[in-house]
């Protein structure tokens, strides 16, 4: 497996990974909710603009996608996916390592990001890579139910706060 930034040229392929990748799931979302999560290439090529893009490829094959969006309140993950047949090989993390080389980039205090609650196996990935939900919103992609995981980067307590709240007494 290699990933790589998607370019302009990788846009159906992505578009393709993504309708493969939830199709099972079609049914559990409303129409309007299953289209936002498997845009076409128009509406990917946008996505681009805004943030970087990876792929993942096995042999001549894209079996897996992820992009970001650096916002002020951290970087945005969506659009992970990965087909049906490629999964369990490790190719969700390698996107997600991606994804946290860029947040160094960019000085991401926190990766976040919007899932189902049916979208069981992506829920353990992301609380194994360290992912909690937060209850923020939002709380549904038209009229689909979502929930946000959210995951720190960096320790944003000052190290005299550490130290006081270590045993609950302020230091003499």
């Amino acid at each position: 497996m290699r990933i790589r930034r998607a370019q302009a040229a990788d846009l159906a392929d992505v578009a393709r990974v993504l309708r493969d990748a939830f199709m099972e799931f079609e049914h559990l979302y409303t129409a309007e909710g299953f289209r936002a999560t498997t845009p076409g290439v128009s509406d990917l090529r946008a996505r681009l603009a805004e943030g970087p893009l990876w792929i993942a490829r096995a042999d001549a094959r894209v079996i897996g996608t992820v992009a970001a969006v650096a916002r002020d309140d951290g970087l945005y993950v969506r659009s992970m996916a990965v087909v049906p047949d490629a999964r369990g090989d490790g190719v969700a993390r390698g996107l997600m390592d991606e994804v946290q080389r860029f947040a160094s980039t960019v000085s991401a205090d926190r990766l976040y990001l919007s899932t189902t609650p049916f979208l069981y196996s992506a829920i353990r990935l992301y609380e194994a890579l360290g992912f909690r939900r937060t209850g923020e919103p939002p709380h549904d992609l038209h009229g689909t139910p979502l929930f946000v995981m959210a995951k720190p980067l960096k320790d944003r307590t000052p190290a005299a706060s550490r130290r006081r709240s270590v045993g609950g007494a302020e230091p003499s």
